[in-house]
């Protein structure tokens, strides 16, 4: 009678389907990188260029003295940048020297989407989808205090499978 006992309370709750897990609400904080790495408008672009190359980074978040967001440059702009650039035909240390005359200023945008910290991953998710940007600078008014990239959100899909 036992085992009958136990059949039916495995047949009894082979049809019910687990509770659902309760997540709490994931925030941008919660997957944004918080050690940004950002440059000056007043910076020369050799150095940019070099830094991003260096630290393996698409996006850089350009800040005032105060650390106030006023642009933004990605591995994009800097390509939309050399194609249009006039040195072509100069050698690779000729157009080093005209980039670092120039200013980082010349060429970041200045028009920036960005979330709060605790704004929602999925809000976050789907201003980088509507507006086909690869990050959102993280910011506390206009103080940057992160970054969220596509490679976050891929990292912590992979990291929950």
């Amino acid at each position: 009678m036992a085992t009958i006992a136990s059949t039916r309370a495995r047949t009894k709750d082979a049809g019910r389907h687990p509770a659902p897990r309760i997540r709490p609400r994931q925030t941008v904080r919660d997957l944004m990188t918080d050690q940004v790495i950002t440059f000056s408008p007043g910076d020369d672009i050799t150095e940019l260029i070099d830094r991003m190359a260096d630290e393996h980074i698409r996006h850089m978040p350009i800040v005032d003295r105060d650390g106030d967001l006023v642009g933004l440059v990605t591995e994009r702009t800097l390509a939309q940048f050399s194609l249009a650039g006039d040195g072509g035909e100069l050698t690779l240390s000729a157009q080093r020297e005209l980039l670092r005359r120039r200013r980082v200023r010349e060429i970041m945008s200045t028009e920036v989407d960005t979330v709060d910290p605790d704004q929602s991953l999925r809000e976050a998710a789907e201003l980088l989808l509507e507006n086909k940007v690869g990050c959102l600078p993280v910011v506390e008014g206009t103080h940057v205090v992160g970054i969220l990239t596509e490679s976050d959100f891929v990292k912590h899909y992979v990291e929950r499978e």
